[in-house]
């Protein structure tokens, strides 16, 4: 065996800044908005549109993601907090930090922005848009996880692999603090992380093969479907992020991973019956 364990206990705060912390996950939220930006700013670019389409829709999607997020979060996860203070919840939800963000909420959000912006925008279609917008929304997946992982978030069930990770900072699961009674567990945040990574170059290859000279909708739907598809699976490797999931059959992430590939089977349906309409 080459190793028996990963031990993990980075700081999450990279640098402090005249009392201001600058974190990991911070920097990879930046990061996922710029790299989105320059990913769309040049799919657009190359297609002959103009980069003031791109900022507009950049600017609909940090909206969206931050509120879809945060909503989410609340709505799925902290529902009974939600409704006994909705004033102060809705405050947090829109207020920094965003400490605590649900990834299917952001999708709601994005999908929702994505439907307006079009609506605004003629000359392309809604399936267009979000066609343009997945690799960028994959690569932006692997952001938000690699995030989670410098913050010893969103943890996996014990393991002996031995790619396991002993989470030393993790007090949930290791109240005492003792790294000898840590145990080695799923390093589920990079699962999720490199398998948005290779969605997102896949993505980018079929596009830059295709471009314009495929229906509309194809890269939207098999993304949706790889992503929750993997996203439904990885959950059984993970801690339940909340109580109540522990007397669910399946947990949150899986319950609403479900609709998610759903919508991305019939967008597909969609598209293929759209291309065999128009040929």
């Amino acid at each position: 065996m080459l190793f028996a364990s990963i031990s993990w206990s980075p700081d999450p705060t990279i640098i402090d800044l005249f009392g201001f912390p600058v974190r990991w996950y911070g920097l990879f939220f930046a990061t996922a908005f710029l790299a989105g930006f320059q990913i769309v700013s040049y799919m657009f670019k190359q297609e002959g549109r103009s980069t003031e389409q791109a900022d507009q829709l950049l600017m609909y999607t940090m909206i969206a993601t931050i509120v879809g997020a945060r909503a989410g979060h609340y709505f799925f996860y902290e529902f009974p907090l939600l409704q006994a203070d909705p004033v102060r919840f809705f405050v947090q939800m829109i207020t920094p930090p965003f400490s605590g963000l649900a990834s299917h909420g952001a999708g709601i959000g994005l999908f929702t922005a994505f439907y307006i912006y079009a609506r605004k925008h003629q000359g392309m279609s809604y399936l267009y848009i979000t066609d343009r917008m997945v690799p960028a929304v994959a690569f932006a997946g692997f952001c938000i996880r690699m995030g989670n992982l410098m913050n010893s978030e969103i943890i996996g069930k014990p393991t002996e692999l031995p790619w396991g990770f002993k989470f030393l900072k993790d007090t949930e699961f290791n109240p005492y603090g003792d790294p000898s009674l840590v145990l080695a567990r799923h390093p589920s945040q990079l699962y999720e992380a490199l398998s948005c990574l290779v969605i997102f170059f896949v993505l980018m290859w079929f596009w830059s093969k295709k471009k314009q000279a495929t229906q509309d909708g194809l890269m939207t739907g098999y993304f949706m479907i790889v992503l929750f598809s993997l996203r439904f699976f990885y959950e059984f490797l993970k801690e339940n992020q909340s109580t109540f999931e522990n007397n669910l059959t399946l947990n949150m992430g899986q319950i609403l991973s479900i609709p998610a590939v759903l919508f991305g089977v019939l967008v597909l349906a969609y598209s293929y019956k759209k291309a065999n309409q128009q040929t």
